[in-house]
């Protein structure tokens, strides 16, 4: 494992992360030039510093943090930029980094998708029980569907590159404080 993710690297991916989430809100893309600069970025950086130790550590962040957001891209619950971001994350952060950022951005989200559902609550219903019509036409199907995509395209998205941001910077400031949310599971 390499030690604490230098101020470089840090300050490349807190820039990255903000535009990341301004995109996401204003245009509800993020870009593949940004994720593919803050992967090569990463790349470059962990290599020249530490060889194919460093090669070996981004890449595999890389690829977990892909893999942690592949299911819910592959089942229509977010964009390819969430997960292509996440992977971008983990370049920078390496596995470790990425799967804690992970979580701190899963509570996010969460959080972030609860008040959506507060403040529209008009739409919460209905999307509730799509959902579940969803959920149970993939059990017996194999295929998602939902009754109507109506509620979907009516309803506020949740642009979940906000919580990859506000997660993964929260980690990195908890991280440099010394102090982990997390520290203590990630240690078993």
């Amino acid at each position: 494992m390499l030690p604490l993710i230098s101020n470089p690297i840090v300050c490349f991916l807190c820039i990255a992360l903000i535009l990341a989430a301004v995109n996401d809100l204003r245009f509800r893309k993020i870009p593949n030039l940004l994720n593919f600069s803050v992967i090569a970025f990463s790349f470059f950086y962990h290599c020249w510093f530490h060889g194919i130790r460093g090669l070996i550590f981004s890449a595999s962040g890389m690829l977990l943090g892909v893999a942690l957001l592949i299911g819910p891209y592959l089942l229509g619950g977010m964009g390819a930029g969430d997960a292509k971001l996440m992977g971008a994350v983990g370049a920078a952060l390496g596995p470790k980094g990425v799967f804690i950022s992970f979580l701190y951005s899963a509570i996010v989200g969460g959080f972030y998708a609860g008040i959506l559902l507060l403040v529209y609550r008009t739409h919460t219903r209905a999307i509730i029980v799509n959902m579940i019509t969803g959920i149970k036409s993939l059990v017996y199907t194999r295929q998602w569907a939902p009754e109507s995509t109506e509620h979907y395209e009516k309803s506020p998205r949740l642009c979940y590159g906000l919580a990859i941001a506000l997660g993964t910077i929260t980690y990195m400031a908890l991280e440099r404080m010394g102090y982990s949310l997390f520290h203590g599971f990630m240690s078993l």
